[in-house]
């Protein structure tokens, strides 16, 4: 699906991303695991197309298309998905008439016709069972005066109508206590089929409890220093990333 090669990039003259490579299949689930400034936020950043960074080398491969020649919104219309770590408020714009918007846009794309209303709706109702949230969601205007985790389920919420190919998850765990942990947790798995993959951008292991991994890898110094299953995880918990800052010094 993604096939990441060497990637490079910096903001004006420091470098972030020092040659990543990385390749995400249909119906995998990756965790990109790693301490503050490592990388791992800008890797998602540059994936879904923001301009903040200068791409310096390296290639992103999607769908056997050159995903750097393309707009954010191009990128997000061919199925690329990116929940914020602090999602914005739009004042005056209904959840409703936001994810309206934003699927016929890409329908748009696609030569299609806008969806049917009646359809929408239904679909937005199913979506808001499937995630515990209440129907007044809807009405609301986006994410003004949400909570933290009334934010994060939204975002998923956004993912479930969407449906992205890939989804990228950065930093979803950050700051949900464990009931709002494990709505949006067991969203995701709802969401996972054999034709999506989605990346999950943590610093801790406790997401990793409920959305299970088929891939790990460790983020440091914008190299990806080590890959493996959900057990390098529970290492990373166990040993903290001071074990990592050590074998790389």
């Amino acid at each position: 699906m993604i096939k990441i090669k060497n990637l490079k990039a910096r903001v004006e003259e420091k470098e972030i991303l020092c040659g990543i490579n990385l390749e995400i299949n249909p119906g995998e689930v990756h965790a990109i695991m790693g301490p503050n400034g490592s990388g791992k936020s800008t890797l998602s950043s540059i994936i879904a197309g923001r301009e903040d960074y200068d791409i310096s080398g390296g290639s992103i491969d999607f769908e056997g298309e050159n995903l750097l020649s393309l707009s954010p919104e191009e990128r997000a219309h061919k199925g690329i998905f990116l929940s914020f770590q602090y999602p914005v408020e739009i004042p005056g714009v209904t959840v409703s008439n936001f994810i309206k918007t934003a699927i016929n846009e890409s329908r748009k794309s696609r030569g299609e016709e806008p969806m049917e209303a009646r359809k929408m709706l239904a679909m937005m109702r199913e979506k808001t069972v499937l995630l515990e949230m209440d129907k007044s969601y809807l009405s609301r205007s986006l994410n003004e005066g949400f909570s933290g985790g009334e934010k994060k389920r939204n975002e998923i919420f956004q993912m479930a109508m969407l449906q992205p190919k890939l989804a990228i998850l950065d930093e979803t765990d950050s700051g949900l206590d464990i009931d709002a942990l494990r709505i949006v947790a067991n969203g995701v798995n709802k969401l996972r089929s054999k034709k999506n993959a989605v990346m999950i951008i943590t610093h801790y292991q406790r997401l990793l409890n409920y959305v299970e991994p088929d891939f790990v890898h460790v983020l440091y110094n914008g190299k990806i220093v080590k890959s493996g299953d959900k057990n390098l995880a529970l290492e990373l918990e166990a040993k903290g990333y001071d074990w990592i800052k050590a074998e790389n010094t």
